[in-house]
């Protein structure tokens, strides 16, 4: 008998100064693939590339013990008002080095050497697993199916991060 997937609630932040909800295509691919796996969505919302905007909305949430994962999607790169990083980085108890290795890994295979570009990061912070994406709908699928599909699925061995910040179980396995 197989067992039982977990469903994690996860929140979405879009960080950008010209979208809205009507042309955030990359939160909504990232709404949609969570819930076609069968994760909640416990917030949307759409920021400017404001550092303390973005850093405010993250803090929040990972003081919200109802939220268990958060996905950023936009400002990772090195134009302009690109500050995700910045904004997140410093609220993070752990860094996943190896989540941007992947992704960079995955990336190269679509768009080559121009995947150095990209700053995307993750991290857990207060038993709450955070994930800076890209701001295209292209990385955000990458990300998704590349990588957080599985880590996101308490199934998936021989181990994932759903089971980090699910409180009855607290490890790896």
């Amino acid at each position: 008998m197989s067992e039982a997937m977990i469903p994690l609630s996860v929140a979405v932040l879009t960080i950008s100064d010209t979208r809205t909800e009507a042309t955030d295509r990359s939160g909504q691919s990232l709404v949609e693939r969570l819930t076609a796996a069968g994760h909640r969505l416990a917030d949307k919302q759409i920021v400017p590339d404001d550092i303390y905007r973005i850093r405010a909305v993250v803090a929040g949430w990972i003081a919200d013990p109802e939220v268990q994962v958060i996905l950023t999607t936009g400002g990772t790169g090195f134009t302009g008002r690109d500050s995700t990083p910045e904004a997140v980085g410093v609220l993070l108890d752990k860094q996943i080095e190896g989540f941007g290795e992947l992704f960079r890994h995955l990336s190269w295979q679509e768009i080559g050497s121009s995947t150095v570009q990209s700053r995307c990061l993750g991290g857990l912070a207060n038993a709450t697993v955070v994930f800076c994406l890209p701001g295209s709908t292209g990385a955000c699928r990458t990300a998704w199916d590349g990588i957080l599909a599985e880590q996101l699925d308490s199934r998936h061995k021989p181990c994932n991060f759903a089971n980090l910040v699910i409180p009855e179980r607290g490890q790896h396995g």
